[in-house]
């Protein structure tokens, strides 16, 4: 039972460790908890889809993707494309602030964009992939027949992390109330995006 459990902390720690590293999904959750728009449907998923991909990962998928490169190579180019597409709406809201300074969502469909908007840079993004089926799938596949407890630590951390930014970025709307400040997140949105684009399209 110690053993279990001191697996499902290392599992927790390392999810934890991959996930809170500043890129293009954190930023899109982070935008949506502060706006107030679709945030359960967002976190959920993102902590499902981290959940899903973790247990390929221990499954032992990802050797098996490793020999399609090719496949690799497509979604990071239309991951790039998406992210840099992102990107520019972002940059655009800067240079307009009089666009997205509300909290709360700006139209009845704006659920529906989150949602779908969420999903791609969710399965677009080569770095989820990398991250979770292939380096989160290696370490548990160390831990022996304790594999799955590695990642089912790694799923909550997962889940505790996106609940935290999404719900908890509700504690900066006084802060964000002003167009000011939300130009700042929305630059540092635009930067993130295009960053993280350029780079999957050079890389791909």
């Amino acid at each position: 039972m110690n053993q279990a459990l001191t697996t499902a902390v290392a599992g927790f720690g390392t999810g934890l460790s991959l996930i809170v590293a500043i890129g293009a999904q954190n930023a899109f959750v982070l935008r949506q908890g502060v706006r107030r728009d679709a945030v359960l449907a967002v976190v959920g998923i993102c902590a499902l889809s981290d959940a899903l991909l973790i247990a390929l990962g221990v499954g032992g998928v990802g050797a098996i993707v490793v020999a399609w490169p090719g496949a690799v190579r497509a979604v990071g180019i239309v991951g790039g494309a998406f992210l840099l597409c992102y990107g520019a709406l972002a940059a655009r809201r800067v240079l307009r602030p009089g666009a997205g300074l509300r909290a709360e969502g700006e139209t009845a469909g704006s659920r529906g964009r989150a949602v779908l908007t969420c999903l791609a840079m969710t399965w677009l993004n080569p770095h989820v992939y990398l991250d979770t089926v292939f380096l989160l799938g290696s370490l548990a596949a160390d831990r022996g027949p304790l594999r799955w407890t590695f990642g089912l630590g790694a799923a909550l951390a997962s889940l505790c992390w996106f609940a935290a930014l999404g719900f908890g970025a509700r504690l900066l709307g006084r802060f964000l109330a002003r167009p000011a400040a939300w130009r700042v997140l929305d630059g540092l949105v635009a930067v993130t995006m295009l960053a993280f684009g350029a780079m999957l399209v050079a890389g791909s």
